[in-house]
């Protein structure tokens, strides 16, 4: 009988060791990996969960077994297995996809993978990946190669480094202080690297040690509770700006001088500015959970915003399609052009201080015009037993009033003051709702509480 896997989500592969994803689970996942995409050079990459080094050395054995060619970048966090599957050649030969080993933000005793085409294209549900789980699940994969494909260690932390820095002018920047938590995940080795580069910003380091028994908690700085560390440590070192990663460290959030977190919706809009300055017109994706700021920012700097349904495989897919220059998220994902339309955790906090420095403004000046203009309610989860009655219950309530009802990834509702999304996961019996107003926050705040109220708060 076929084994049914379930670690295979909608966009990556995620699952509990050992009894949801172990090494013979991983071995088939190389050997179907490589079935399906037919490649011939693949970059692995692993982050810093104690199951992570077995993890990739048998992935890395399905793929030789298959006579691919493995390019093993050693600890790192996704966006370097993405910049290695781009950038990357070997002897003038491409890399033909990338798989980086992570759970990112999920409890410590979970791992799992991310995996990519050429040019870092992402294999997805109907990219690849639910091909890849039928033949990872069958398990009936050819004898090994005849001549099996080598693994060569390769070192790609120079280049790396140099094109991270190549979206400032060093020259610009000011003296800063800057708390960084990487959350003892695999951000760590990055600013260290970067800081030989930066002499003017004075590197406060918390939790910077790679430690997959996660000793200071789960690194996920969405979770208030794990926001602690980076305030105190920005109160009792007077810092500027505070920078938390989560442990693969594909999204960055920021907090400002104060210590106050700074939603990833007006980050999305602060360097989507940044880039309109250097290229006047363009195209910029967002999602659809926050929007006002975004579109306001965007066209008043002469930009296109583009709206995208939630989630890196979708903005990925329609930034190639329209070439925006930038693409971002409220949930911290930042997506860049000239990093093969991939997120980054690195690029965002690299654009921010730069903007500090040409502006001569604190973060929190950067913003709070624009957090009185357009208040949200920031994300609120539910669990609900029948999300799809709810929001059509909420929708039939509402529709009377809306001015524009869109369906692009949930239910969305605009009036003429004020706004909503609600979305249901692809998971479990939740909904995701989200809020915001213009320029009232006293709106914004009664009309989530009304949601709530509907929602069985």
């Amino acid at each position: 009988m076929t084994e049914t896997l379930t670690c295979f989500k909608a966009y990556d592969i995620r699952g509990r060791i050992p009894d949801e994803l172990n090494t013979d689970v991983a071995y088939r996942i190389g050997r179907a990996y490589a079935e399906k995409i037919q490649p011939k050079a693949v970059i692995v990459g692993r982050d810093i969960r104690l199951s992570s080094d077995q993890m990739a050395a048998a992935v890395s054995r399905g793929l030789t077994d298959a006579g691919v060619d493995v390019y093993d970048i050693g600890l790192c966090g996704s966006e370097e297995v993405y910049f290695a599957t781009f950038a990357y050649q070997d002897h003038g030969k491409a890399m033909d996809g990338g798989i980086m080993i992570t759970a990112s933000h999920n409890p410590k005793d979970y791992n799992g993978m991310k995996l990519v085409r050429e040019q870092s294209k992402p294999v997805s549900g109907d990219t690849g990946l639910d091909d890849i789980k039928k033949l990872a699940e069958a398990n009936q994969f050819a004898a090994p190669a005849a001549e099996p494909g080598t693994i060569k260690r390769v070192d790609i932390a120079a280049a790396y480094t140099q094109h991270l820095l190549g979206y400032i002018d060093i020259a610009q920047l000011k003296p800063l202080k800057v708390v960084v938590n990487a959350g003892n995940g695999a951000a760590g080795h990055v600013v260290d690297r970067l800081e030989a580069h930066l002499p003017m910003i004075d590197f406060i380091k918390i939790h910077h040690e790679p430690d997959g028994h996660f000793p200071n908690g789960i690194p996920n700085p969405l979770l208030p509770e794990n926001r602690h560390g980076t305030v105190a440590a920005i109160a009792e070192h007077g810092a500027n700006l505070g920078i938390a990663w989560d442990g693969d460290f594909d999204r960055c959030f920021l907090f400002d001088e104060t210590g106050r977190f700074i939603e990833g919706y007006y980050i999305v809009g602060l360097l989507a500015t940044a880039f309109l300055t250097r290229f006047p017109g363009a195209k910029i994706v967002h999602d659809p959970r926050l929007t006002w700021n975004t579109i306001d920012l965007v066209s008043c700097f002469g930009g296109q915003p583009i709206q995208s349904k939630t989630g890196h495989a979708f903005i990925k897919e329609r930034m190639r399609l329209e070439d925006a220059v930038y693409g971002g998220e409220m949930s911290a994902h930042h997506y860049f052009r000239d990093f093969a339309y991939c997120d980054s955790g690195m690029i965002p906090w690299l654009l921010v201080i730069a903007l500090m420095g040409g502006s001569g403004k604190p973060l929190s000046q950067l913003v709070d015009a624009r957090m009185r203009l357009f208040p949200a309610s920031g994300e609120i989860n539910r669990t609900i037993a029948e999300p799809a009655a709810v929001l059509e219950k909420i929708r039939q309530h509402y529709s009377g009033d809306a001015v524009q009802v869109d369906f692009t990834d949930g239910l969305g509702m605009e009036f003429a003051d004020w706004r909503f999304n609600l979305r249901c996961s692809n998971t479990e019996p939740l909904v995701r709702l989200n809020v915001e107003a213009r320029g009232d926050e006293a709106l914004m705040r009664a009309q989530t509480e009304a949601l709530l109220e509907m929602l069985g708060r």
